[in-house]
């Protein structure tokens, strides 16, 4: 941090939740600027530590903050949970369906068939190609 704010200089951010992830390594790093006579002002909460008073207030917007980001991790974990729940699964969809990908293995039995022509077939890539042969290749589960 020292390389970025000279003593007697102010470290100027954007957002206070850019300086720090929790309250802990914000008081830590706002004790430290103060240690060495270094203020540090925030320009979307219009903040500046310079004063006791500001001070304060930065340290309440960094409660303020993290509590935030506590509400978000626990209201994605209970969404996914709840998901879950109703069977849908997460995750990015497959760029291939399960009868292109049966199309392109069967397309690679021919020897004078590359991988890379099958993937300009379908119009994915050979990671994505070679990850739906794989999803192909595995045994389903049964419910």
């Amino acid at each position: 941090m020292s390389a970025y704010a000279p003593k007697g200089g102010i470290l100027v951010i954007w957002k206070l939740d850019r300086l720090a992830r929790s309250l802990k390594d914000l008081v830590e790093i706002v004790q430290d600027l103060h240690d060495r006579e270094t203020g540090s002002k925030s320009l979307t909460e219009s903040i500046d530590t310079t004063s006791s008073g500001d001070r304060l207030v930065f340290h309440i917007f960094g409660a303020l903050v993290e509590f935030e980001h506590d509400l978000i991790r626990e209201r994605t974990i209970a969404g996914l949970q709840a998901a879950r729940a109703r069977g849908r699964k997460g995750g990015q969809k497959t760029a291939m369906s399960d009868a292109n990908a049966k199309k392109a293995a069967a397309m690679l039995l021919d020897p004078n068939i590359t991988k890379k022509e099958v993937a300009e077939h379908f119009a994915v890539s050979r990671t994505t190609l070679n990850a739906s042969l794989q999803l192909l290749a595995q045994p389903m589960e049964l419910s």
